[in-house]
C-alpha cells in the first residue's frame, strides 16, 4: 500500500465492512504467483545499485503523495459540493479517540447528523461502538498499513453515502507519524492526546502536530493521579504550530465537551453546513 513509511499492505487487501455483517463490502482476492528464476550475479557494482534503489525510493515515495493529493482534492470537492464538513482524527492508540466519538454522537444526535468511517489495521471493534449509538458508520480494515490516504476515503463514501450537511468523522489507524503525510480532503485534523501520554508528544511528532488544526487534550479528570504538565503541552505544541486551538475535555465525565461541540458548530457553519 505505502513505499513512503514503509508498510506493504497491498491496496486491494485493503477491507470495507459494516457492523454487523462478516464479509466485506469490497472483498478482492488477487493471487500473484510469483515464480522468477533470478540467476543473476551480484557481486559487483554494489553501490551504485544502492544509489539507484534509493533514488527509486524517494520517487515512488513523492509519486505516491503526488497522486493521494490530487484524490484529496477531488474528495475535498466533493465534500464541499453537498455541505459535509469532514474532520480527520489522529491519536496514538489508547488516546480515547472512539470514547469522544461516542460521547459526541451521544449529546448532538439530535442536532448534528454524524456519519463516521472507521480506520484500523483489523476487527470490527471500534465500528460496533459507534454503530451502537445510532450513527452510520463503515470500517475500514487497513492489514497491515498504518494509515488511512484519501483513495480509501473515497472508496468508503461510496459505500457510506454521508447525506448533505453531515458532520463525517474519520477516525484513522492509531498512529501519529504516517496519518500527518496523507491529506484525505478533510477540513481539518484534530489530533487527539491524553493525560496518560507524555507531555512532549508534540516535540516527539512535530509534523503531526504541525498539520492539526485542533487538539483535544483527553482524560483530564485524571490529571490528579499523573505527571502531565497541560500548560507545558501546550507551549510545546505552540512551538510546531503557533495556530494550533486547544480544547481540554474527559470524554468519560462530559468536561470540557461543550467547548469541543462549539469548535464543531462552528466549522460546521464555515464550511456551508446548516446550523443548529
Amino acid at each position: 500500500m505505502c513505499d513512503t513509511c514503509g508498510c506493504s499492505q497491498p491496496a486491494e487487501a485493503v477491507t470495507f465492512r459494516r457492523p454487523g455483517t462478516e464479509t466485506p463490502a469490497h472483498s478482492h482476492d488477487h493471487a500473484h504467483p510469483h515464480d522468477h528464476d533470478h540467476g543473476h550475479d551480484h557481486q559487483h557494482e554494489h553501490h551504485h545499485d544502492h544509489d539507484h534503489s534509493q533514488s527509486r525510493e524517494v520517487k515512488v515515495a513523492q509519486d505516491i503523495l503526488q497522486q493521494n493529493d490530487l484524490l484529496a482534492a477531488h474528495n475535498r470537492g466533493w465534500f464541499a459540493g453537498r455541505g459535509i464538513l469532514a474532520l480527520n482524527l489522529v491519536s496514538s492508540p489508547g488516546s480515547g479517540k472512539t470514547s469522544v466519538l461516542e460521547r459526541t454522537i451521544s449529546d448532538l444526535r439530535e442536532t448534528v447528523p454524524l456519519s463516521v468511517i472507521e480506520g484500523d489495521q483489523q476487527t470490527l471493534r471500534d465500528a460496533d461502538r459507534i454503530a451502537a449509538t445510532g450513527a452510520p458508520v463503515l470500517q475500514v480494515n487497513t492489514g497491515k498499513g498504518c494509515h488511512l490516504d484519501a483513495a480509501m476515503i473515497q472508496r468508503a463514501c461510496d459505500e457510506l453515502k454521508p447525506v448533505p450537511d453531515t458532520v463525517l468523522m474519520i477516525e484513522n489507524v492509531g498512529n501519529l507519524v504516517c496519518p500527518a503525510l496523507f491529506d484525505l480532503g478533510e477540513a481539518a485534523k484534530v489530533v487527539i492526546i491524553s493525560v496518560t501520554e507524555g507531555d512532549d508528544k508534540p516535540l516527539k511528532y512535530p509534523t503531526m502536530f504541525a498539520a492539526a488544526d485542533l487538539c483535544l487534550i483527553n482524560k483530564i479528570d485524571l490529571l490528579p493521579h499523573v505527571n502531565f504538565d497541560v500548560d507545558a503541552c501546550e507551549a510545546a505544541a505552540r512551538q510546531v504550530n503557533p495556530k494550533l486551538e486547544f480544547v481540554r475535555l474527559a470524554a468519560t465525565t462530559g468536561e470540557g465537551m461543550d467547548r469541543w461541540y462549539q469548535w464543531l458548530r462552528d466549522r460546521r457553519a464555515a464550511s456551508g453546513g446548516e446550523t443548529d
